[in-house]
């Protein structure tokens, strides 16, 4: 039986257009642990501290990460500033990832969001000023990388165009030491980057990606998206799923327990079954 990895995506970058995202420490460690708990293997975080904006300090993120592991042994990853859209502090590229290193050097992240191109964050429906582009240069790329072989953590790489596995898969070959990444196709209704969520184009990532990273492990993810038309796919191909409000259509009124849990149903309707921390842990490190 396919043992299937669940990613729970907790929060994200949202204000108002998704209520429901836990905002403050307590509450992304409650949700962080009830998910894991519920069958999620690995728990992903934008950190807030009890006001509207995220914030990168890391010890805001130490301490999501501490509350969660006290309770449950969980990988649990940071998100970084989304440089270009509004989303986060544009500081640079030092800025971008200083809170990596930090948690890295205190044993607290084996994941981190390091994506491998920019994107413009075109609306389906576009409302009447222009929207941002996630800018992720190559230069920052390569210096984050770095970070990841030198403290041992894998890179989450959001797949939001099909060039961004041949980019991701052309940088890993070029970094020494780098543990594998994680290819994570992200699917949109929402938004005009990508692909909406349909088989075929699933097909189409993974036939890319065995060109580009043979054997590289990956993951069904999304923004503003349903993505259980893909899950039974996503299963038969030896492949893995994200849930949470992170990706949820804006405005969805599951928690984060529940599309965990609804998640878990899906899997297992198309015959897998969640993976424990260390089965995951087995699959990845090979």
């Amino acid at each position: 039986m396919q043992r299937v990895w669940i990613e729970a995506a907790l929060n994200g970058p949202w204000g108002p257009q998704q209520p429901g995202i836990p905002r403050d420490v307590e509450s992304i460690v409650a949700q962080g642990i009830a998910c894991a708990l519920a069958g999620a293997c690995i728990i992903h975080v934008h950190a807030y501290d009890g006001g509207e904006a995220q914030v990168f300090d890391w010890e805001v993120y130490a301490r999501i990460i501490e509350g969660i592991r006290s309770e449950v042994d969980v990988p649990v990853y940071p998100s970084v500033p989304t440089t270009g859209t509004g989303a986060g502090p544009d500081g640079g590229e030092a800025a971008k990832f200083a809170h990596l290193p930090e948690l890295a050097k205190r044993g607290l992240i084996e994941f981190a969001v390091i994506d491998p191109g920019s994107v413009n964050f075109t609306l389906m429906a576009p409302g009447e000023a222009p929207a941002g582009t996630y800018q992720n240069g190559e230069a920052e790329l390569r210096e984050a990388l770095a970070l990841a072989a030198e403290h041992g953590f894998h890179p989450s790489y959001a797949i939001y165009e099909p060039g961004f596995t041949r980019a991701g898969a052309a940088l890993a070959r070029i970094t020494p030491g780098l543990p594998v990444p994680l290819y994570r196709f992200m699917f949109s209704d929402h938004f005009a980057w990508g692909f909406p969520p349909k088989e075929r184009y699933l097909e189409t990532h993974l036939d890319l990606l065995d060109e580009s990273h043979p054997g590289a492990p990956w993951m069904v993810a999304g923004l503003g998206v349903d993505i259980a038309p893909l899950v039974e796919l996503a299963v038969r191909r030896g492949g893995h799923v994200r849930a949470g409000l992170e990706d949820a259509p804006l405005g969805c009124e599951t928690s984060n327990l529940g599309l965990v849990e609804e998640m878990v149903a899906h899997v297992r309707a198309a015959g897998g079954e969640p993976a424990t921390v260390e089965e995951m842990w087995t699959e990845l490190r090979g």
